[in-house]
C-alpha cells in the first residue's frame, strides 16, 4: 500500500499556500539519505521555508522532497526522503501536522496474520 504521508505533506502545503501563509518542514537531519546545509543544523534537526519565493524546483514527491535553494547566498540543491520529515507548517499560526517518527516506514515486515478461530463462536438459541 502507498504511504498515507507523503499526500498529507502534499495537502497541507497546498492548505498553507492557498491562505498565503509560509510552510516550514521540519526534518531529521540526520536521515544519512538527506542533502542538508549543514550549517543550519541544530540538535539534530533543521526547519526549512519551502514558500516557492524561497525553493526552485520544489518537489513533492512520495518518496523525497528536492529543490534548489540559496543559503547564505550559496545555491544549494536539498534532498529530503519523505521519512525524515517530521512536521510540516504555517510559519504564522503553527497550524499543519506533526509526523509520529516511531517505527515509521520502516519496518515493512507484515504484520503477523492471527490464527482463524478452531470452532465457531455462534450458537443456536432457542
Amino acid at each position: 500500500m502507498t504511504p498515507l504521508k507523503p499526500y498529507l505533506i502534499r495537502s497541507i502545503y497546498q492548505w498553507i499556500i492557498d491562505n498565503d501563509l509560509t510552510p516550514y518542514i521540519l526534518v531529521d537531519a540526520e536521515n544519512s539519505h538527506a542533502i542538508l546545509p549543514q550549517q543550519l543544523i541544530e540538535d539534530g534537526k533543521i526547519i526549512l521555508n519551502i514558500r516557492p519565493e524561497a525553493t526552485q524546483g520544489l518537489s513533492l514527491g512520495n518518496d523525497e522532497i528536492q529543490f534548489n535553494a540559496r543559503f547564505s547566498g550559496k545555491p544549494m540543491h536539498i534532498v529530503i526522503p519523505i521519512i525524515a520529515v517530521m512536521a510540516i507548517y504555517a510559519k504564522e499560526n503553527g497550524k499543519g501536522m506533526i509526523f509520529d517518527q516511531e517505527g515509521e516506514e520502516t519496518d515493512k515486515t507484515p504484520p503477523p496474520e492471527n490464527k482463524p478461530p478452531t470452532r465457531p463462536a455462534l450458537r443456536i438459541v432457542k
